[in-house]
């Protein structure tokens, strides 16, 4: 069986409709002629034939991955029994099949599915490509973690990094929850096994001093320099900043405001800026335009960062998500609460933004021991 996504367009409407095909096979009659056997399910996605505004091209989007992801759960089903066998039979559905079927769903989230993919090379490297849900118990998983942690290998040969070895092991605990989900197993033979302890990353950032020069330095792209002293008053990040479109900044009563998706959670933000923030977003264009038009990452982009920060005086090895990080030790150097502050970096969980108030803890502590002995 083959399960496949199909567009139709409607010349009444002009919109596409989305359906799924079920191709089941073909029989011959008495004579030899073929006859090819296809189910069809029509879904309640359409997307536009022509979309011209932000919100039509949102809209195809988030409606071609919601279908996607019903054809995939389709093919899913049909490899489990179609609509469901009796439990002994679904549990010796073939988990890395079912991996890999997890990791094409997130195809278009090209930074999630990086992660997934890169999880799913290294479960082919630790286990059997016959491996089912039967084999998946506790002493699996806790070998799996060991593999990681202590065997894997990045491309270059080194050993995985702890924050990539946990990154990798929580995917493969999202896959089991799923599974659970979809009916496959009914209990989480990873329950009892404890996850990798997340590394604690050094953050660097730049001070107000810092900022200060750079504002006042050339840089060779001017709007690098423009977006990246946006994201040191506004801690919006790369990805945020990169497809940041005119109409998605905001005037409300002579403030300014920037209504976004980020593109990390998918998440809709609603971001106060200053004037000064403001004012690096250069001159307004049409709605639907990129505000940092030209500004695109690549290896040049963090040579340049790297050649403006030494004109400026600056020693650090700076890279533009080092902005997002000055704006919070900013903030909490300046006396924002660090509830607020997680509030305005869009943090789900206040912990995240907890390891910057360690940093500052680490300034105080640095300040206080300057007053020389008393007694010297």
């Amino acid at each position: 069986m083959n399960v496949k996504l199909r567009q139709r367009k409607s010349l009444k409407t002009g919109r596409v409709s989305l359906y799924i095909e079920v191709y089941k096979g073909y029989s011959k009659d008495n004579s030899g002629k073929i006859k090819h056997h296809r189910d069809f399910e029509y879904l309640q996605y359409f997307l536009y034939d022509d979309p011209k505004t932000p919100s039509e091209k949102q809209h195809n989007k988030d409606n071609l991955k919601g279908a996607e992801a019903v054809a995939a759960k389709r093919l899913l089903e049909i490899q489990n029994g179609h609509y469901g066998f009796a439990t002994d039979s679904k549990t010796k559905t073939n988990f890395i099949e079912y991996f890999r079927t997890l990791t094409k769903q997130r195809f278009r989230s090209q930074g999630n599915y990086g992660n997934w993919d890169s999880a799913l090379k290294h479960l082919e490297n630790y286990c059997s490509a016959s491996t089912t849900f039967k084999d998946i118990d506790a002493k699996f998983s806790e070998g799996f973690k060991d593999y990681l942690l202590n065997k894997a290998k990045m491309k270059t040969g080194k050993s995985l990094a702890i924050n990539s070895a946990l990154s990798y092991f929580n995917k493969f605990r999202a896959a089991i929850n799923q599974a659970i989900d979809d009916g496959i197993i009914t209990n989480s033979p990873i329950k009892n096994v404890k996850g990798i302890k997340q590394a604690q990353s050094e953050r660097k950032y730049l001070t107000f001093d810092e900022i200060r020069a750079l504002a006042k330095t050339e840089c060779r792209s001017e709007v690098l320099k423009r977006a990246f002293l946006f994201s040191c008053l506004t801690g919006l990040r790369w990805s945020d900043i990169n497809k940041l479109t005119w109409s998605e900044v905001q005037e409300f009563n002579g403030k300014w405001k920037v209504q976004f998706t980020q593109q990390k959670t998918k998440s809709v933000e609603y971001l106060d800026i200053a004037d000064q923030a403001k004012n690096y977003l250069g001159e307004k264009g049409e709605l639907d335009k990129r505000v940092f038009v030209g500004l695109k990452y690549s290896a040049h982009m963090n040579l340049m960062i790297s050649q403006w920060m030494l004109k400026a005086g600056i020693t650090k090895q700076i890279t533009f998500h080092c902005a997002r990080h000055t704006f919070a030790t900013l903030q909490l150097t300046l006396g924002t609460d660090i509830y607020t502050v997680s509030k305005l970096l869009g943090h789900g969980e206040l912990k995240t933004t907890q390891i910057y108030a360690k940093i500052i803890d680490q300034k105080k502590q640095e300040a206080v021991s300057r007053i020389p002995n008393l007694l010297d």
